[in-house]
């Protein structure tokens, strides 16, 4: 078992600590409360799509990881930043839903309360990459 986890951990990258994931699972839920926030794997690769999507965050924990990972690959190509949380419970708690979210987009919006808080975690998380 400790070998599949490691596998996982292996291709998600960048994997946040424990204390950066929880400011990226606060900076979540604000996004649902501005209605900035698209859960799911599919929804995310359309806000790439569309060019609406700030920053994705995604669970390292998902089984297969596979699922998800055309989407930094997307990332990379529409310039936008990623980064993976360690559970995807929590970011299905964070999400509001009962059930385990293994991708969010946290899209843009003019005039949003959330832009500078934005900014300075798209700044961590490109720290991250590098």
């Amino acid at each position: 078992m400790v070998d599949a986890n490691e596998a996982v951990n292996a291709k998600a990258h960048p994997l946040a600590d424990n204390e950066f994931a929880q400011k990226l699972l606060d900076l979540t839920q604000q996004a649902l409360n501005y209605n900035q926030l698209r859960k799911g794997a599919n929804e995310a690769t359309k806000t790439l799509n569309r060019g609406l999507s700030e920053l994705i965050i995604m669970a390292a924990d998902t089984e297969p990881i596979e699922i998800i990972l055309h989407l930094p690959l997307l990332c990379e190509d529409k310039n936008v930043p990623y980064v993976f949380v360690k559970s995807k419970a929590a970011l299905g708690r964070a999400c509001g839903v009962t059930r385990p979210v293994i991708a969010v987009s946290i899209t843009s919006n003019e005039g949003s309360q959330l832009k500078s808080q934005l900014q300075k975690i798209k700044e961590d998380v490109e720290k991250l990459l590098i």
